[in-house]
């Protein structure tokens, strides 16, 4: 019997767990199971996740709930600990890069428990975004890496990781997408909201380097504004992005703008059904670079940095600089062309095809 002990402590971690879990509890010989550190946890929100995408219960909740990195990230480990030393498991398969991954990968790698990390080897090389610290971290006390694109593979040979403990797999988040793609077609959604298909924008926005910064978040509204004169837009804003426009005072502001909508945050099946049918996404979320580029719909990242180009060079999105003028201009030649120019529309990142899942699940076996 081999042990897996799979961790999700995030809204992105439950969409790249579950195809895993799918595949790994209908294997012989295996048991698989789901831990939830609750590092961000909503129980509306976290039941809709489960539910739509078939996730198990997780077996254990540690319900860790927001706090500082540091004491996150140190009270996931102290309470993580306890769960290796009970079920003794033969791997960890951690996904992504938020803290409950690095926190785990410490504790499983100090008890002498191999590690997995899924979605290894990404890089923004800008070591100001948490996120970097714990993708590097991660990968290099992981025992095999899991890279969704050929970008990730060299990046860690450059780090000097062993090219047999990397492995280029796909990319979970679209097997997740792939199948469920049809089951958000029939979400109410746009109805809900009141939008039609191709006649509206998305917009997301969470990053500090954004949302925390007066300036750049002024702008990023001053652009937005400009668009809705244009364009209808669904802003599902972000806990950490209201608060910022709540102590600038640009709430009021954006709550006036007849043009943009701003609904509660969506379950998984009514935010693709968005994404698919929007004319334009904004956003500085690595996930839905990866989203939009497989339902061909054009993505202007607001960021000055990607640590996925594989979604420019095979797929539908742009970085954009978050300044007014740089999106504006970005948003005009979306307006203009229909796409992002330059970018390959057509096509999709090599083993995008909706079966990471089953080759990360053989690979695992295979060394266990």
């Amino acid at each position: 019997m081999i042990r897996v002990l799979c961790v999700c402590g995030a809204r992105p971690n439950f969409i790249k767990i579950a195809p895993l879990m799918s595949v790994l509890r209908a294997a012989d010989d295996v048991e698989a199971t789901l831990i939830h550190t609750g590092q961000h946890y909503d129980r509306r929100m976290s039941d809709v996740f489960f539910s739509q995408l078939g996730i198990p219960e997780p077996d254990v909740n540690l319900g860790v709930g927001s706090a500082s990195h540091a004491k996150q990230t140190a009270e996931v480990m102290i309470q993580f600990e306890d769960v290796v030393l009970d079920r003794s498991p033969d791997w960890v398969v951690v996904v992504g890069d938020v803290n409950s991954t690095i926190a785990c990968a410490l504790v499983a790698r100090k008890l002498g428990v191999r590690v997995a990390h899924v979605e290894a080897g990404l890089r923004s090389f800008d070591r100001r975004m948490p996120e970097e610290i714990n993708r590097v971290l991660t990968d290099h006390i992981s025992d095999a890496l899991f890279a969704t694109e050929q970008s990730a593979v060299e990046n860690l040979a450059n780090e000097g990781i062993p090219d047999e403990r990397v492995h280029l797999v796909g990319n979970v988040m679209i097997d997740t997408l792939l199948k469920h793609r049809q089951a958000a077609e029939a979400s109410s959604v746009l109805d809900d909201i009141g939008v039609e298909p191709r006649r509206y924008g998305v917009v997301t926005l969470h990053r500090p380097s954004n949302v925390d910064e007066p300036e750049v978040l002024r702008d990023i509204v001053d652009a937005l504004e400009r668009i809705a004169g244009e364009l209808e837009l669904v802003f599902p804003i972000h806990p950490r992005t209201r608060a910022s426009l709540d102590r600038l005072g640009l709430a009021d502001r954006v709550a006036a703008i007849s043009a943009i909508h701003t609904p509660d945050p969506l379950g998984y099946l009514d935010f693709i059904k968005l994404l698919a049918n929007a004319t334009v996404v904004l956003t500085d979320s690595g996930g839905i670079q990866e989203e939009t580029t497989i339902l061909g719909v054009p993505c202007l990242t607001i960021r000055e940095n990607t640590e996925r180009p594989s979604t420019i060079e095979h797929g539908t999105n742009r970085l954009v600089r978050p300044a007014k003028a740089a999106i504006l201009e970005a948003w005009e030649a979306v307006s203009v062309n229909g796409r992002v120019p330059g970018t390959g529309s057509d096509r999709r990142p090599p083993l995008w095809d909706g079966r990471a899942a089953e080759r990360i699940a053989e690979i695992l076996l295979a060394s266990s």
